[in-house]
């Protein structure tokens, strides 16, 4: 959780440091189920002249499970793992069967941007998205004189 404590050293606490302890243990990947982050997929963002380029890392996650959406001034990334991992014995019984399945969104704020004009590619569980800026608009950054 937090790893501030305000007005005393930290080895005084030993409150603090037992509660500290606990979260990194529960927070941690080796305690969710199969190993997986509890955090959102990763992404990278840059920002070119008359273009955004968004790469999002999706790995095992088949393109027809992954949903794009732009509402309003939100680009919305969905993407759905439903695995499934079936062993059997030598008689065709079933010895083990293991299900997983999640739901991973990410939101981004956007504007001035040609909707129909997006291009997505899926490539080794790297979504590339190329959002093109609307024509006309300006999109110079302009800066703030500091008094």
């Amino acid at each position: 959780m937090f790893d501030l404590i305000p007005f005393r050293k930290r080895n005084e606490d030993l409150f603090g440091h037992m509660l500290k302890s606990f979260n990194d243990m529960v927070e941690s990947p080796f305690l969710s189920p199969f190993g997986i982050s509890l955090q959102p997929f990763r992404t990278e963002i840059r920002e070119e002249e008359n273009k955004y380029l968004v790469e999002a890392e999706l790995p095992g996650i088949a393109k027809e499970d992954i949903d794009i959406q732009v509402e309003g001034n939100e680009l919305i990334i969905r993407a759905k793992r439903n695995e499934m991992t079936e062993q059997k014995d030598d008689t065709n019984r079933i010895i083990r069967q293991e299900r997983r399945s999640g739901e991973f969104i990410r939101r981004f704020y956007v504007e001035h941007i040609d909707e129909e004009n997006i291009k997505a590619k899926l490539e080794n569980g790297l979504l590339k998205l190329d959002i093109p800026k609307l024509p006309g608009e300006d999109h110079s950054r302009k800066s703030v004189q500091i008094d």
